[in-house]
């Protein structure tokens, strides 16, 4: 068998759906910052989580690794 990468994921719908309120943005935006400071690669976001919520959570934090 060949294994040609691994992803180390975050599930995102806990940030604007279903796990009661939505929590707070910065508080979210800041675990983006942890999460892939420590390595997580992949991000689970769907649009049935709040349409486009966690993916604007995601673009706000990521922007700044765009170019590094």
């Amino acid at each position: 068998m060949r294994i040609g990468s691994i992803s180390v994921g975050l599930d995102c719908m806990g940030m604007s759906f279903d796990y009661g309120p939505a929590a707070d943005k910065a508080d979210m935006i800041e675990l983006i910052r942890a999460a892939v400071e420590k390595g997580i690669n992949f991000f689970d976001t769907a649009e049935v989580y709040g349409p486009f919520t966690n993916e604007g959570l995601l673009g706000v934090q990521l922007t700044s690794y765009r170019y590094s």
